[in-house]
């Protein structure tokens, strides 16, 4: 599957943005899907993830509350509503997609490690002016 990740920009602290990652090639909701960033000099973190079914949605402490993560299925596409910006919210966002593991459970704990991730998208870049 191939992931495009678009909407990033400027704003100011306090500001919305909405990130979209647009899948092609394969359904993206066969896919648990989820947001990192990576800001510079340090390293890349989680930021959300949701499930297969949309059922399950898992949030870093330091966006839970600002951030919502959800699925469009008709768009094949994931969003992240993020709300109430800081500038510590700058930085390169990555949507990634994984397949899963058969019988497995999909915890927060695997959802946060970028590792078992199988595609990356590109990234967009989100500045937070303060």
């Amino acid at each position: 599957v191939q992931l495009q990740a678009s909407g990033g920009g400027l704003v100011q602290a306090g500001g919305s943005l909405r990130l979209s990652c647009a899948a092609s090639g394969r359904t993206l909701s066969n896919y648990y899907t989820g947001w990192f960033r990576q800001a510079p000099g340090k390293e890349r973190e989680f930021v959300a993830a949701i499930s297969r079914s949309a059922g399950l949605t898992y949030y870093s402490d330091s966006v839970m509350g600002r951030f919502t993560i959800s699925r469009d299925n008709a768009k094949n596409t994931v969003y992240l509503q993020m709300s109430t910006l800081k500038p510590e919210d700058t930085g390169v966002y990555y949507c990634a997609a994984d397949q899963g593991v058969v019988g497995g459970f999909w915890s927060k704990t695997v959802a946060a490690d970028g590792s078992v991730y199988d595609y990356w998208g590109q990234g967009t870049q989100v500045t937070v002016s303060s």
